[in-house]
């Protein structure tokens, strides 16, 4: 996992937890939520998770858990937000922009959408059921030549300090 350049790395993370929409129609990050993100976010960064950029949904809770992450993982080339990774949005175009691209990225985004990603890029068959993703839970994923494996799956509970 050292050697990033000849193989693509992508990670994915689910928002951490946010408020009730009757709370906040705008859903940020309860104060659990944000806390978790940020133990999820020095744990990657303790572990050199090399991530060149964080891409978001653009949703306001997938947005500050990027931004939480990247505050910690210093991506040389930003967090951005990306179009087309609501939670029912079609996996495809995303796969399909993946497939072109090299280097290693961060998908912070939502169930059902991650939960299919990872599973058309890994199987072929976006209604598998593969991962069980939880708030703030990280996935690795590698690709090397055009097969994508899964290489560590990350529940936010693991990285709590010993």
């Amino acid at each position: 996992m050292s050697d990033h350049h000849s193989q693509n790395t992508l990670y994915l993370v689910q928002h951490g937890e946010a408020v009730a929409e009757s709370v906040d129609a705008r859903r940020p990050l309860s104060e659990a939520g944000r806390a978790t993100v940020d133990q999820v976010a020095t744990w990657a960064a303790r572990h050199v998770l090399a991530v060149d950029q964080v891409r978001h949904s653009g949703k306001l809770r997938a947005e500050q858990t990027a931004s939480i992450l990247a505050a910690r993982l210093q991506p040389p080339r930003g967090v951005v937000a990306q179009s087309g990774m609501a939670p029912n949005d079609d996996v495809r175009p995303v796969a399909k922009t993946l497939a072109g691209e090299a280097g290693s990225l961060m998908l912070v985004g939502h169930l059902p959408f991650l939960a299919r990603l990872a599973a058309l890029l890994v199987s072929g068959d976006s209604e598998r059921s593969l991962i069980g993703f939880r708030y703030a839970c990280l996935v690795g994923l590698v690709r090397d030549a055009d097969q994508w494996t899964i290489s560590c799956v990350v529940p936010a509970h693991l990285t709590r300090p010993q």
